[in-house]
This record gives structure tokens, C-alpha cells and sequence, in this order.
């Protein structure tokens, strides 16, 4: 689960109206606007709900952070905290005088928790024993021109550095016409992009009747759509990509040709004790597979850094695996020891080394970055306008266009003439 530690505040016009302060992956950012609907549909004002992440300490920190932050800025308002943190340690939160309510991640999408008659500071059950997916509809993200959708949640796995399971619950997939029916109604509110999300994406159906696979649902779903234009899926795990999505992938243009994996490290040692289920020569495998199929495509990753026991030579391995399978968006990640998982109780590595090697995958992911927007110069890409004439194209790049005004929400067809300060420049065709 690929996740931003950097908060997105969807700030409202008057402190009388709630606020909501997301941290991390998209799963959040699409269970916030559930959030909001739901605030809505109570009439509670003067709130702020702060949705946070656990995936690394960084996280937690800058969520406690904002907490306090936000405290001194509204000291009358009601500040109720949820998302993975909250979930897996209530009782940290719960020590903190500026926090009014913690809630779960259940519970944090039932419109009863947000009644005023709700006076219980801590609201969490046990996710654990979760088997369903709540039904939403939502209506639309404040200031963004695509939409997130989630179509699963959980995760059925144990990796050693992960502690989002435990936040998260087992995996559970969302039943395939409640996801058309959420796709359909954005469209219908002007959406022209749809992002797939959730924790465990490639897991998606093995909890249904059907036995549906990622690929069959993304096939039935564009067929039932004929008039979505565009269609992305978050975070991939590599052993789990289907034929289905394969074929998928080589087919289906609007399906977007940027695929994010997540890797984590490029050495066989460190996979192994990552608890992850590839070897670096099955990623190696998919990388040219997906290539032959989609030539034109981006490729993603996230690795982590420094992970415990990692060595020079191991994290070498890391290192090489970029330019080896063309990752050109890449996400680095700091080990971040969590409690409660496996990777806890391994030998660590100096923070000042995991600092360095993290500095090193950055600067190997920009290098990489830099020379695929030079590959975009003199090609055509379809953006979708955002704002200020900058959107993004095919393949998650920036682009900004130069020779007319473009409204928000549509979608050009541009000529790639140059690139500034990491922008590709383009002139609409």
C-alpha cells in the first residue's frame, strides 16, 4: 500500500463548517470524502476530523503534530481523530488533551458516529473480525478533476515490516456492481478519470461468490462504462497480477499505461525476510512482460531503505533494479520499525545509514524521472487539465500547456515540446 505521509487539509470556507485532514495513501483521501458526506448528513459544524496514517513513525508523528497545530488555530472546535493510527493505538491518541473522539476505521464510515448523541471518546471494535465492505456513494473530491474509488480493503497478508493488516482487517473486495454504480454517478458529476484503490488491489475477489480476479472485474466494469475515458489502479503487488489484467494491460487503451509495483527491495535475501512472495528475477520477468504488452508504459515502485540486516552489496541490488526494469516513478521509504511486526525484532541499521541509502534511491529515482520526461519531447500525450493549465498525462506526468486556455475537467491532446523545471511543456494539437 503505497502511502504519502505529506497531510492534505480540505479546509472549508467557514470554521463553522467541518474540516478534514487526511494523511497518507488514497484509500484515505476516498474514505474522507465518505467522511464529509457523512458530517454532512448529521449537520455537525465546527468539527475537524483527522484521518491518519500508521505506515511509518514519520506518519504518526506529523499527525500528532497537526493535532496540536490545529488545537491552538480552533481551541473551540471538536477534533475527532481516526484512520490506521487511531486504530492500532487509540490509547496514544486518547493522552492527548486536544482530542475530543477517537474513532475506527469501521466506524469512522457509520453516519452514527457522527452524531452529537455519540459522547464516547474512544469508538474502536475489532477490525480483525470484519468480513464486509461498507456501501457508499459519494458524491465527488473537493478541488480534483478524477475520483478514487475504492474496490477492496484489507490485506490477507503478513509482511514482516507491515503493520497495516492490523489497521486494515482482512482483505474484503467490494461487490463489482456497487463499484460500477460509484463509477457511474461521478462520471454522471463530470469525473473523466477514475483511480481504483485499496489496500490490497490484486487481491480483489477471492472473497466473492464469484471468484471474480482483478482483471475480469476491470473488464466487465469497462464494458458496462463504454464512455469512461480514463482508468488508473493504484499500488500493484507483482505476484498477483493476473492473466486477465495482463491482457487487459495489452488491450484496453483507457487503461492508463502508468502501473505502480510494489517492489521493496531488489535483493532475494531481503524479499525473503520482507516476507514478500517474489524473487527479484520474477519482477525482472514482469517488467519486460508488461513492456512487450504495453511498450509504451510507465513503471513505478516503491522500496524501502535500509531494511534490517540489509547490506551494502543487498542494497546495491535496490539500486540496480531501477535502470534494470525502467522505473521511473519511484517512492522510497525510510525502514520505519513498527511494533507488533516481525521486522521489529531484527537487527537494525544505523539510522544515519538508512538516512544515506534513502538519500541514494531519491537521487537514483530523479536521474531516472528526468530521463523519461526527456523520452516525452516531441511525443503526444492526452492530459487532463487540472488547473492554473497544467494536468496530467497517460503517464502520470506533469504537463503544462502553453498556446491557449484549457478549461479544468477536459481532456487535450498535446504536443510535447520542452521540459521546465521538471514540467513537460506542450502545445494542444
Amino acid at each position: 500500500m503505497t502511502s504519502n505521509i505529506i497531510p492534505t487539509k480540505k479546509s472549508s470556507d467557514s470554521l463553522n463548517e467541518p474540516n478534514i485532514v487526511t494523511f497518507g495513501c488514497r484509500l484515505n483521501a476516498y474514505e474522507s470524502e465518505v467522511i464529509r458526506n457523512h458530517l454532512h448528513a448529521t449537520g455537525l459544524c465546527n468539527v475537524i476530523v483527522v484521518n491518519t496514517c500508521a505506515v511509518t513513525k514519520e506518519a504518526e508523528r506529523q499527525s500528532r503534530q497537526t493535532i496540536r497545530k490545529l488545537r491552538r488555530e480552533q481551541p473551540n472546535a471538536r477534533i475527532i481523530v481516526t484512520g490506521c493510527a487511531a486504530q492500532i493505538n487509540p490509547q496514544k491518541f486518547a493522552t492527548m488533551y486536544e482530542v475530543d473522539q477517537i474513532i475506527g476505521n469501521v466506524e469512522k464510515l457509520q453516519v452514527a458516529s457522527y452524531l452529537e448523541s455519540n459522547t464516547e471518546r474512544i469508538l474502536i471494535t475489532d477490525i480483525m473480525k470484519i468480513r464486509n465492505t461498507s456501501e457508499h456513494l459519494i458524491t465527488g473530491f473537493n478541488n480534483n478533476v478524477r475520483a478514487f474509488v475504492e474496490i477492496q480493503q484489507g490485506c490477507n497478508h503478513r509482511c514482516s515490516f507491515c503493520i497495516i493488516p492490523f489497521s486494515r482487517g482482512p482483505s474484503r473486495s467490494v461487490p463489482i456492481d456497487q463499484i460500477v454504480n460509484q463509477i457511474r454517478y461521478l462520471m454522471k458529476s463530470g469525473f473523466n478519470e477514475i483511480v481504483m484503490t485499496g489496500v490490497d488491489i490484486t487481491a480483489y475477489g477471492v472473497d466473492l461468490h464469484e471468484h471474480l480476479n482483478l482483471g475480469q472485474m476491470v473488464r466487465y466494469l469497462l464494458k458496462q462504462l463504454p464512455y469512461l475515458p480514463r482508468l488508473r489502479l493504484s499500488s500493484l503487488d507483482p505476484i498477483e497480477i493476473d492473466n486477465d489484467l495482463l491482457q487487459l494491460i495489452a488491450e484496453e487503451p483507457r487503461l492508463m499505461p502508468h502501473f505502480h509495483l510494489s517492489i521493496q527491495s531488489g535483493n532475494d535475501t531481503i524479499l525473503k525476510r520482507m516476507k514478500r512472495r517474489y524473487l527479484r528475477s520474477d519482477v525482472i520477468l514482469l517488467a519486460k512482460k508488461l513492456r512487450n504488452l504495453r511498450p509504451d508504459l510507465a513503471l513505478g515502485a516503491d522500496i524501502i531503505a535500509g531494511f534490517p540486516t540489509e547490506t551494502e552489496e543487498m542494497f546495491n541490488q535496490s539500486l540496480t533494479l531501477i535502470d534494470e526494469i525502467g522505473i521511473s516513478h519511484l517512492h522510497v521509504f525510510p525502514f520505519s520499525s513498527r511494533p507488533g511486526t516481525l521486522a521489529e525484532n531484527l537487527p537494525h541499521l544505523h539510522k544515519n545509514v538508512v538516512k544515506e541509502r534513502a538519500s541514494l534511491l531519491r537521487d537514483k529515482g530523479n536521474i531516472a524521472m528526468s530521463t523519461f520526461l526527456v523520452s516525452q519531447i516531441g511525443s503526444n500525450a492526452r492530459v487532463l487539465i487540472e488547473k492554473n493549465n497544467i494536468g496530467l498525462c497517460e503517464h502520470y506526468l506533469p504537463v503544462r500547456l502553453v498556446n491557449n486556455i484549457a478549461s479544468v475537467g477536459n481532456i487535450l491532446t498535446v504536443k510535447i515540446t520542452d521540459i521546465e523545471n521538471d514540467l513537460l511543456i506542450g502545445r494542444s494539437v
